[in-house]
């Protein structure tokens, strides 16, 4: 779908609570900078000049101001975009702005100017106050903005940002359903890469506390049927057996469950790099 060279200036979507904390989205950030470095680095042809879109960032600038801060230490000529769908809110952040940093109106329909485009959109603390139904339609509008290849990761997390879930889908030319997984019908323009589950291990460890924080489109079908509350039986069924891992740590009982669903079946990332630092990836593809 091509993008309207001349977009509605009403801003697509609802007013959100707006609520945040400093550093709730500290570990969504540097699970990118881990994931896929060299999507913020790239200079190639319309990557050059991209932006990161921080969507929906909330009542003050804090969390697009410490991305910004954390993605310059890797591209100091990061072009950052803060996003809210509020006037006020806009207005309170647009003293911040600088010549690579800038907050505008919008809302699923990117207020962006002639000629930019988008390597990396994170809306955290969004979808989750819309209904099901508004997720692909969300989806498909953003997908008209980002460059192929390039990233979204949508999701949900506690009020400090100590555990999260969130979708990592890759712009594509096409639409993909989730292969094999089928736990999402196809969504124009994306394909579906990774669920992502992430603790700090300060609370503990309790699979079923990532249930309440599923993205929009999976926190209803953790019902007996769909694949997702198969995923999360398995994942239960993991821990409860490996709960000796205990008496070494969280973090040891973590990792060996996830060993244990990953011999179920289930393509988890085994590496240490994201187990060890509490990041348990579900890869779709």
């Amino acid at each position: 779908m091509k993008r309207n060279p001349f977009p509605s200036k009403r801003p697509e979507g609802q007013v959100t609570r707006g609520k945040t904390a400093s550093n709730r989205l500290r570990r969504v950030d540097n699970f990118i900078l881990l994931y896929e470095p060299s999507l913020l680095t790239r200079t190639d042809g319309r990557f050059a000049d991209s932006l990161f879109v921080d969507l929906g960032y909330g009542f003050d600038a804090r969390t697009t101001l410490e991305s910004a801060e954390r993605f310059r230490r890797v591209n100091p000529d990061l072009r950052i975009l803060g996003v809210e769908i509020e006037k006020e809110r806009v207005e309170a952040a647009l003293p911040f702005a600088d010549a690579k940093t800038f907050f505008r109106l919008g809302g699923f329909n990117l207020p962006l100017r002639e000629n930019e485009n988008v390597r990396l959109i994170r809306a955290f603390n969004v979808l989750r106050q819309y209904e099901e139904k508004d997720f692909a339609p969300a989806y498909e509008r953003l997908a008209q903005y980002v460059l192929p290849g390039g990233l979204m990761i949508e999701g949900t997390s506690n009020p400090f940002g100590s555990i999260w879930a969130a979708n990592v889908a890759r712009k594509t030319e096409s639409t993909f359903a989730l292969s094999g997984a089928n736990v999402m019908s196809a969504v124009e323009g994306w394909s579906m890469e990774a669920l992502v589950f992430s603790t700090n291990f300060r609370l503990g460890f309790d699979v079923e506390e990532f249930q309440t924080i599923l993205p929009k489109n999976l926190i209803h079908h953790v019902i007996p049927g769909e694949p997702v509350y198969d995923f999360f039986e398995a994942w239960k069924r993991s821990a409860a057996e490996n709960v000796a891992a205990k008496v070494y740590g969280t973090r040891q009982w973590f990792i060996k469950s996830a060993e244990a669903l990953s011999a179920r079946g289930y393509k988890i990332n085994l590496q240490k790099k994201w187990l060890g630092r509490g990041w348990l990836i579900w890869e779709l593809k």
